[in-house]
């Protein structure tokens, strides 16, 4: 290896001023192995170039050349693959990454050192060395003694020695090399003699240093008794320390000893002061005072004083045997002994509470029952105002029977609901049958038949029974019906309406007698049996506090709040279980004296079920007027239907004349009647459907009936009711019938025009088929002028057709016309003036087209008609006058 490095320096790098520092023999990694050089090298000239070259033997001789050079500077990366096996391989990344063999495992840490040292001095550069061992970053590679002597000494110890030698002048070093030549003036002129001069002084200085360390020998030795003497002195210190440890040692166990005991009596406190909480904990949430345990003992259930102890006893009790024992707490003797007297005074106060409430609930419905003949016959329920007051005094002690005794807690609801259900229901039944005969009609043989007996006032009449009497008295009042066939006679009939107001009156005395009972009883058994009806939410809904503070609803207490809501609602169901009943039989007797009481029932009803709504949706009252509602509705559109029906079973006289149809103007006493009660009502839809469906029945119907009259033409039958109609819905002015109020007008447009072109008819019949002669003649293609040179339409037969209509025979015609129309109409309606000023326009208008055809087909003949416009308008005013 020493041999080709002299030969690379000699051939290759000497020529180009460069000296050639380390040398590796690699081959491309993973390819065919062609051995080439790696060489490391410095330029000898400044500034310093530091380069890596490739050197390869020529192919065709023994000569090596320069293949291919990168500057150190480019190096970015050097990776040894691995820095703790030995492994030839290493890779170089300049522009791109280079992979190597080295020949071993030595040239290549003697490589990549000397790339290392170089990178140091030159560059200042901090190339990355990946996988390489810290030790040969440091100093020369250990593995040069694996090398062989020669190759070692040539490639290390030779050039890279060299390499450490070799350092730059600083600027002192310069000067003192210039001064010194300054003083040899022949240093640059004779070399020889200048280097021999300073090898003399050389020597000069080694001999004086070597002078100098023999005279300071005397003085080591005076060194070297000083510090055997410092050693006699530490040994002596090192004894001293040593016994002064050992007395150190009994005071250090005494210590120990007296911290032990320190640390067993912080101890023996700590332990004594958690036993006191202990004790105190337990004497001051299990202890349970003497009046406490006599008042839950004997307490007097019946006053208010004894009420308020035995309640306060009661959350005294219940804080006891709800309180969180720790751990161990309830092993002790004396906590499961206070445990067992909780649970004896517990049972024990849950029957006297028991007893006492079921008591109650017996003699107060026995004196409610008594108050029943306080009202003999008038229109109000009973007031339980007293009853619940008296009660919600023990409202404390039913939650906590609900909390400790839940069976006892439902016994006592399950009782309650019983007595008040038989008390409700004969309240309730007599309340509705005074509400029945009222309606029927009240009178002295009413009374004796199926209301009082004695004094205590007891109904005993039967629904059946009342029925009958309502509508015997109902067709004894009036002999007409409830129909839109009969409703024009309505307004004459005071009776009618006297009733109907009295009905609308008792049927709203009815519902606001039962709303705040529904209501009251309600608000009371959620606040008596602690069911929070009214104050349930849904999961996730957040609650306000006093203060303002949100908070969430677990779903534990969800699920509770809704199984508590449905047991308001089944309490209510039995309590009230006769209510719907009743107001359905009340509502169907109503129905039967009076169809159009559904009216006023749907009005009532409505606003009573928006009241209820508004004020708890899920309230029981709320729940049973919305199903009593539609029972209403269904009535209501059972009265609808009714009418409709019996529209279109009407038959007319053929005989007879036909005027305004009944089921019109009974239309409109119905729309009239609607309206008045429906002015203040919150939901109009049903009317509006019902405005609807009756219209378009009443059109239909019309036109059936126009059809089948024989006796009155159909456009009279067809403009006076379509007319009335009109009227009708403009003077109500129904936004929901807007539509058909347009369809009306224009109904009874079309057909006045068609009945004064029907009745008026021709009557200047010959006249009129001349013309129509000239006009066919013109269709034909006669230019108009021409006309008068047709033999049969000259001027000649013009007058004579003309002579045969003098102004009397004219009036004399309109004369019989307007008795003609007088015959139609009907006096109800009053359109006669209408029609008759109708025809007059008629008239008219077919006079200017006699004259207009005169003019241009006959021109400058003179030929006129035999009476003038302002002729025919006397002959309409004289006849209308003389009428």
């Amino acid at each position: 290896m020493t041999a080709i490095k002299h030969a690379l320096q000699r051939d290759i790098f000497t020529p180009n001023d460069e000296r050639l520092l380390s040398i590796v023999n690699v081959c491309k990694a993973g390819k065919k192995k062609k051995n080439c050089f790696l060489c490391a090298t410095v330029t000898t000239e400044r500034p310093v170039q530091v380069k890596v070259v490739k050197v390869k033997k020529s192919d065709k001789g023994d000569f090596y050349k320069r293949q291919m050079a990168w500057e150190l500077r480019d190096l970015t990366e050097v990776d040894a693959k691995d820095a703790n096996k030995e492994n030839p391989e290493f890779d170089l990344h300049f522009e791109k990454v280079y992979r190597w063999v080295a020949s071993s495992t030595a040239e290549k840490n003697s490589f990549i050192s000397c790339i290392w040292k170089l990178n140091q001095r030159y560059l200042r550069k901090k190339v990355e060395f990946v996988n390489v061992s810290p030790q040969l970053l440091e100093e020369l590679p250990k593995a040069e003694d694996s090398v062989p002597s020669g190759e070692s000494q040539s490639v290390a110890g030779g050039d890279e020695d060299a390499l450490d030698d070799y350092q730059e002048l600083n600027t002192r070093e310069e000067q003192d090399i210039e001064s010194m030549m300054e003083v040899c003036e022949y240093a640059i002129s004779n070399a020889e003699a200048f280097a021999e001069k300073l090898s003399r002084e050389l020597q000069v200085l080694d001999g004086a240093n070597i002078q100098s360390i023999m005279a300071s020998e005397k003085q080591v030795n005076i060194l070297m008794q000083l510090l055997d003497q410092a050693l006699a002195e530490v040994d002596n210190i090192e004894g001293k320390l040593f016994s002064y440890e050992e007395m150190l040692q009994s005071v250090k166990e005494q210590m120990d000893q007296i911290s032990q005991s320190n640390r067993l009596i912080q101890i023996s406190n700590t332990n004594n002061g958690k036993l006191l909480d202990e004790i105190q904990f337990l004497v001051n949430y299990m202890d349970l005072s003497k009046g406490h345990i006599k008042a839950l003992q004997e307490g007097d259930l019946s006053s208010p004083k004894g009420i308020e102890a035995c309640i306060n006893a009661s959350e005294a009790l219940s804080q006891c045997m709800n309180v969180a024992l720790r751990p161990g707490h309830d092993k002790l003797m004396s906590v499961k002994q206070q445990q067992h007297l909780f649970c004896d005074l517990k049972d024990s106060f849950a029957r006297r509470l028991t007893n006492h409430l079921n008591n109650v609930f017996v003699h107060q419905g026995h004196d409610q029952s008594s108050t029943l003949a306080q009202h003999p016959a008038e229109l109000t329920l009973p007031k339980h105002n007293p009853l619940h007051r008296d009660l919600l005094r023990y409202a404390k002690l039913m939650e906590w029977l609900k909390n400790t005794q839940r069976e006892k807690y439902e016994g006592l609801s399950r009782t309650y609901v019983d007595y008040m259900t038989r008390l409700y229901e004969r309240e309730i039944k007599d309340f509705f049958e005074v509400a029945k005969i009222k309606m029927a009609g009240t009178s002295k043989d009413v009374k004796g038949k199926f209301g009082l007996h004695g004094s205590s006032g007891k109904l005993t009449g039967s629904t059946s029974s009342l029925n009958k009497l309502a509508v015997s008295s109902s067709n004894s009042r009036r002999s007409q019906s409830s129909s839109l066939l009969d409703m024009g006679n309505m307004s004459a009939s005071d009776l009618d309406v006297a009733d109907r107001t009295r009905f609308d009156k008792i049927f709203e005395q009815v519902l606001s007698e039962l709303e705040p009972l529904c209501l009251a009883e309600q608000d009371f058994i959620s606040k008596f049996f602690k069911l929070q009806q009214l104050s349930t939410l849904t999961q996730g809904e957040n609650a306000d506090d006093a203060d303002g503070t949100v908070h969430t609803r677990p779903v534990s207490e969800h699920r509770h709040s809704i199984s508590e809501k449905d047991m308001v609602r089944m309490m209510m169901n039995k309590i009230f279980q006769s209510i719907e009943m009743e107001l359905n039989s009340l509502i169907a007797l109503g129905d039967k004296i009076d169809s159009f009481n559904s009216l006023y029932m749907l009005v009532k009803m409505s606003h009573h079920v928006w009241t209820a709504e508004n004020v708890d949706p899920a309230s029981y009252l709320s729940t049973t007027l919305g199903n009593v509602l539609v029972t209403v509705k269904r009535n209501f559109d059972k009265c609808i239907s009714g009418q409709i029906r019996q529209m279109e079973e009407v038959k007319i006289s053929k005989k007879s004349k036909v005027g305004l149809l009944p089921f019109v103007t009974g239309f409109e006493e119905f729309a009239k009647l609607a309206e008045a009660i429906f002015r203040n009502a919150e939901r109009r839809g049903d009317l509006d459907k019902a405005y609807i469906k009756l219209i378009r029945a009443v059109f239909n119907n019309v036109e059936k009936v126009a059809n089948e009259s024989q006796k009155t033409p159909r456009d009279v039958v067809m403009m006076e009711n379509f007319h009335h109609i009109f009227s009708t819905l403009s003077s109500l002015k129904i936004s929901c019938l807007e539509a058909e109020r347009k369809e009306a007008k224009q109904k009874y447009t079309e057909h006045l025009q068609f009945y004064v072109i029907n009745s008026l008819g021709q009557p200047l019949e010959k006249l009129n088929h001349f013309f129509e002669g000239v006009e066919a003649r013109v269709a034909q293609g006669v230019r108009e002028e021409e006309v008068s040179y047709q033999l049969a339409f000259n001027k000649q037969e013009l007058r004579k057709v003309i002579k045969e209509y003098p102004g009397k025979e004219v009036k004399k015609g309109l004369d019989n016309l307007y008795k003609k129309v007088d015959k139609h109409l009907c006096e109800e309606e009053n359109l006669l003036q209408v029609v008759w000023h109708s025809m007059q326009d008629e008239f008219i208008r077919q006079y200017k087209h006699f004259e207009g055809l005169i003019n241009r087909c006959y021109p400058g003949s003179g030929i006129t008609m035999e009476f003038t416009i302002q002729d025919m308008l006397e002959y309409f005013s004289s006849i209308a006058q003389s009428h």
